[in-house]
């Protein structure tokens, strides 16, 4: 099978395009073949293995797993044992471990579950981890509520464009903050109103926000934390950082800060969960939740697209398709 696969770690040109062996199923297992593959900011630090903390996970010298990828959606080829939630045939999406940029992954049966009906395997693709993180921000974190405000940073991008969505539907008043050409994205993903932080500076604007989902983190702690209420939620949430440690020491930061203050400053890490998928399958199949889909590529261009998504101007979701 053709797939994409890295032996070090490096700038997008370390991944090559190869002939690989197909995998076999495990037990609990289902053999997907791939019919589109989302990357993300994750994919592009664990290719790089910058911040150095991710080598910690993905292995220190070189990458321990050859095939990155970690968002599918497809279509079942074989089951392994003990699987009987799905079939062959079936259409699923959700996450592996790794693997994804390939034609064919094996992905544990409880990390998939069905794509709903009218919704493109493409789109399917681009929903797990973003909308996941989006999610678990909104409702578990901040635990939005109808008649709140919700401010979102890089409302136009990955984590942000499904954030914005998904705090309409909790029922929020929501403004998205972006740049002049990306106005349009946030007004059609349902935005109330929208700041253009090339024009003005959110935190030194007099609105106060009850939540502020800050993707992007181009302010300091204290700056943001203006634009809040007084018992308002700040959850910080960028990769970004130093080569070593990346975004731990504003974590460190935050943590501190929030034991001084009625505000809560909660940076967090999503973990992925199939009762979040379920329910962000439930979105999708209402409309409620729709993926922004920025560019598609072939795989043998992923290199390519994990370039454009470190270049951190995505609009929405890059999906690589198979």
């Amino acid at each position: 099978m053709r797939a994409v696969v890295q032996h070090r770690y490096g700038p997008p040109s370390v991944l090559e395009s190869s002939e690989v062996a197909r995998p076999s199923p495990g037990r609990g297992e289902l053999l997907v073949r791939v019919g589109a593959a989302s990357v993300h900011p994750g994919d592009y630090f664990v290719m790089t293995g910058e911040p150095y903390l991710v080598r910690s996970a993905f292995g220190l010298r070189r990458p321990r797993h050859g095939i990155p990828g970690r968002d599918l959606a497809g279509v079942v080829a074989a089951v392994g044992e003990e699987v009987t939630a799905f079939r062959p045939g079936d259409e699923v999406f959700g996450w592996s471990a790794t693997g994804a940029l390939a034609e064919y992954a094996c992905v544990p049966a409880d990390h998939l579950v069905s794509v709903p009906a009218d919704v493109s395997i493409v789109h399917a693709a681009a929903v797990p981890t973003s909308a996941m993180t989006a999610l678990q921000a909104m409702r578990d974190i901040a635990n939005v509520r109808p008649g709140q405000t919700v401010l979102v940073t890089g409302a136009s991008g990955g984590v942000g464009s499904f954030a914005v969505q998904i705090a309409k539907a909790f029922g929020a008043e929501v403004t998205g903050v972006c740049s002049t050409r990306n106005v349009d994205v946030v007004r059609s993903l349902g935005a109330d109103h929208f700041v253009d932080y090339t024009k003005t500076d959110f935190t030194r604007a007099e609105q106060r926000y009850d939540v502020i989902l800050d993707n992007v983190e181009a302010h300091t702690l204290a700056a943001v934390r203006r634009a809040l209420t007084p018992t308002g939620t700040l959850i910080p949430n960028s990769g970004h950082g130093g080569r070593w440690l990346g975004p731990v020491g504003r974590v460190v930061r935050a943590r501190v800060r929030s034991g001084f203050t009625r505000q809560r400053l909660t940076p967090f890490t999503s973990f992925s969960k199939r009762r979040d998928l379920l329910a962000l399958a439930d979105l999708l199949a209402t409309g409620q939740v729709a993926p922004v889909i920025d560019r598609t590529y072939p795989l043998d261009d992923a290199a390519d697209a994990l370039r454009y998504v470190g270049a951190g101007h995505t609009r929405g979701k890059v999906v690589i398709t198979v």
